[in-house]
């Protein structure tokens, strides 16, 4: 108990989200800084960032690393295809995104070999090697800070009450265990970006965590928060705490995003024209895209898309891109199609806004999947070699980085980790990935893990 008669938990429940009629994360500002000098024209080009983490593992033979001359049985069924590239070839089931390779950086020997999805999805999305390399390993306060977490608070927005946004849905493991290495780790709750829970295909969207109560009007709420002050005030009074100051920092953040006209209007994706949202596609992942654009548009620092689970009902084995069985259906049937279109739609419409050469835009997964097709047509979990693509920020397109063997199993050359993937967005966005920020505990962390920035898209 304190002075004024609360205990700690009843304070957080008095004087939490709830009296503002809402259920906001924790946004909060940074409290450390890099150095910019010296770092090459490049440094700082990308005013924001866009991650799409395609959950479950995307297959490299069926995307951008075809094997073509491999026997059938690394192979499969697919052709590879020419892109606008020349020379530089993907399957036949990325026909749109062939269109838009001028614009793409693929890397082809991307590493982290761990075969576990949210261990090594918390490599991908940390650029730190996880404590453990085990499968199911559940999130925890000691997780190392994720990327999303980073750049929002290093960097956050200078137009937005929203820095660091990840949508549509949390990625985790059957039976909703949430992978580590998502949010602020080590570093506390005022390092989450915000979780976006929302079903864009449903309009009007409702946002879980930015949606007014029932009954809850923009009136009401500001009265809401002039009350919610006064509480603040008084407790702050007998109680001063760092813990109150970032609580009372919080309402603060709340309050804003719901009366920040542009973050309101870039959730209405209404507004758009029927023919952009069909190119977009009428799926979660489609509106999910075309909603991280938007919110771009509005000045969020980084969003991140993970590619939503299908409904049970909706599919046979794994809802994400985990194709232990028919492989080739899977990709075939749903899942290049939905990604394809709407990549590509998402590069052009980018492009035509003038938003791409100012964004960073990164597709990956945790890993990907075995050369060797199974028994029962499927891939198998793969983090010795995978592939990633990058877009946007002036990297210059049409270039392939790197290489896997003849039947992509292992890095052949130019191998890349997950630090040096890290390191390329954090220099890109302004973060040096040399620099430090101070732990809770007083101590200096190293922003990323001995990373290198990609010299082929930082330059030297």
């Amino acid at each position: 108990m304190n002075a004024c008669g609360f205990s700690r938990r009843e304070w957080l429940r008095v004087g939490g989200l709830g009296a503002l009629g809402i259920s906001l994360p924790h946004l909060l500002g940074a409290r450390a800084s890099a150095a910019t000098a010296g770092k090459g024209v490049s440094f700082g080009r990308a005013k924001s960032c866009v991650i799409v983490f395609l959950g479950g593992g995307p297959p490299q033979h069926e995307t951008f690393d075809p094997k073509p001359d491999a026997p059938l049985e690394i192979r499969g069924t697919f052709r590879s295809i020419a892109t606008r590239v020349p020379g530089v070839h993907f399957s036949e089931t990325l026909p749109h995104t062939a269109l838009v390779a001028d614009r793409l950086a693929v890397v082809r020997s991307m590493t982290t070999d761990i075969n576990s999805h949210s261990t090594s999805g918390s490599f991908m999305l940390t650029g730190y090697v996880p404590q453990s390399k085990a499968e199911n390993v559940p999130a925890s306060p000691d997780d190392w800070p994720s990327i999303a977490s980073v750049v929002g608070t290093l960097k956050p927005s200078e137009r937005s009450p929203l820095s660091s946004v990840v949508l549509p849905e949390h990625l985790a493991n059957d039976g909703n265990i949430v992978w580590p290495g998502q949010n602020g780790g080590f570093m506390g709750p005022t390092w989450h970006p915000m979780m976006m829970k929302c079903d864009p295909t449903e309009q009007p969207m409702r946002i879980e965590g930015l949606s007014l109560a029932d009954g809850v009007t923009s009136a009401r709420l500001s009265e809401r928060f002039s009350l919610l002050g006064q509480m603040d005030a008084h407790f702050r009074a007998s109680a001063e705490s760092g813990a109150v100051a970032e609580l009372g920092h919080m309402h603060q953040k709340a309050f804003d995003v719901l009366h920040s006209e542009a973050s309101r209007r870039a959730f209405d994706l209404e507004s758009e024209s029927g023919a952009l949202r069909d190119n977009y596609g009428r799926h979660k992942f489609g509106q999910s895209m075309l909603l991280g654009r938007r919110l771009v548009e509005a000045g969020v620092r980084l969003v991140q898309v993970n590619w939503p689970r299908e409904g049970k009902a909706e599919v046979k084995g794994s809802p994400l891109w985990d194709t232990h069985a028919d492989n080739a259906g899977r990709v075939r049937d749903v899942l290049c199609p939905q990604f394809d279109r709407t990549f590509a739609t998402f590069i052009a419409d980018m492009q035509t806004r003038g938003l791409l050469d100012e964004t960073l835009v990164v597709v990956m997964g945790e890993f990907g999947r075995s050369p060797k097709i199974n028994a029962v047509g499927g891939r198998d979990h793969w983090g010795s070699c995978f592939s990633v693509a990058l877009a946007g920020a002036g990297i210059g397109g049409g270039q392939v980085i790197g290489a896997s063997d003849r039947i992509g199993a292992y890095p052949a050359d130019r191998p890349v980790t997950p630090p040096d993937l890290a390191a390329t967005i954090f220099h890109l966005l302004g973060i040096d990935p040399a620099g430090e920020f101070i732990d809770p505990l007083g101590r200096p962390r190293r922003i990323t893990d001995n990373g290198n920035a990609l010299r082929e898209l930082v330059g030297a």
